[in-house]
């Protein structure tokens, strides 16, 4: 298990993972408080500013209660790679670690997560200015779905560890595929990770997990989404972004251009929703042994959460 490996010198990181609605924010704040940590977000959409209600961004209670980092660095427009994340993240939990304190990675987005767990090195192409001009005008032409079922062609295993969805992250294997000629999951290699991890994965049954999701859009919706939505576009954003492409917020954009009902709105959202936890547990497997997984509807979840870390660190301390 990779938590208890030989990791002398390494310094401690604890991810806190699992999917969608299963209670990461609370438990993360939680552990923090009582583990003297800081909380280092690795969800994708928690990046941007303005998007609050509809990614279930902390609270100005919750972030009060606990130092938060990578929230709010973006405006919607602006493209944040995965290889900006990546320098970001690892400098905020050089800052937790310097200050005597305990990270905490959490997050949802299993690219983020594995990439800060597993050392990831992005291919190190700059951006093709002219090639990626000519993959927009391509991407107009035949839409992002289309361009994604390109790149499953070219490069299987690229397309298998991208969403659909995520039209800036198919462009960019597309552009390092057509300057390289290699393909573009042949290109990322990994380094030694500098951290000495504990994965704590967070999980309920599924119909649980269903009903929650379901009753977590129902509010989101009664708090504002879609004005939220109508805010944001009224600023000039485009709903074709990637940020605005993200679950809830192109189908609330979809309702507001005429296209969707609202409740046909969120009857999708909730259908999305539930095929993102199964990618997510993809990314995140019961059976990997390499995660302490905790069932958040047990009785005693917050003492053997607190049994893992506690026995993490002595080990940590030895090695």
């Amino acid at each position: 298990m990779r938590s208890t490996d030989n990791a002398q010198g390494k310094l401690p990181l604890v991810a806190v993972l699992g999917p969608t609605a299963v209670g990461k924010t609370e438990t993360a704040i939680a552990i923090a408080e009582r583990w003297n940590g800081e909380i280092v977000s690795a969800d994708s959409r928690l990046l941007y500013r303005g998007m609050d209600i509809g990614t279930a961004k902390p609270s100005a209670a919750e972030l009060a209660r606990v130092r938060h980092h990578l929230i709010d660095i973006a405006n919607p427009d602006e493209t944040l790679s995965l290889a900006v994340f990546q320098q970001q993240a690892v400098a905020a939990i050089a800052n937790i670690h310097s200050r005597g304190k305990l990270p905490l990675l959490v997050g949802g987005t299993g690219q983020y997560m594995q990439a800060i767990l597993e050392g990831w090195v992005p291919p190190a192409l700059p951006p093709q200015p002219a090639l990626r001009a000519a993959l927009e005008q391509w991407r107009k032409q035949i839409g992002g779905d289309a361009l994604h079922t390109r790149l499953a062609v070219l490069d299987p295993a690229a397309a298998a560890n991208i969403d659909r969805r995520n039209v800036r992250r198919t462009l960019r294997a597309l552009e390092v595929i057509f300057a390289t000629g290699r393909r573009f999951s042949a290109q990322r290699g990994q380094a030694p990770s500098p951290y000495r991890v504990l994965r704590l994965g967070l999980t309920r049954p599924r119909p649980e997990l269903y009903a929650r999701i379901d009753a977590r859009i129902d509010a989101m919706l009664a708090a504002g989404w879609l004005d939220e939505v109508r805010c944001l576009l009224a600023a000039g954003y485009a709903p074709s972004l990637p940020s605005l492409s993200a679950i809830g917020y192109a189908q609330l954009a979809q309702h507001l251009a005429g296209e969707l009902t609202l409740d046909e709105a969120g009857t999708e959202i909730k259908r999305l929703t539930r095929s993102f936890v199964r990618r997510q547990y993809a990314w995140f497997k019961p059976a990997d042994p390499d995660i302490h997984w905790v069932d958040l509807t047990q009785p005693g979840a917050e003492r053997a959460i607190d049994t893992a870390i506690a026995s993490f660190l002595d080990q940590a301390s030895l090695g």
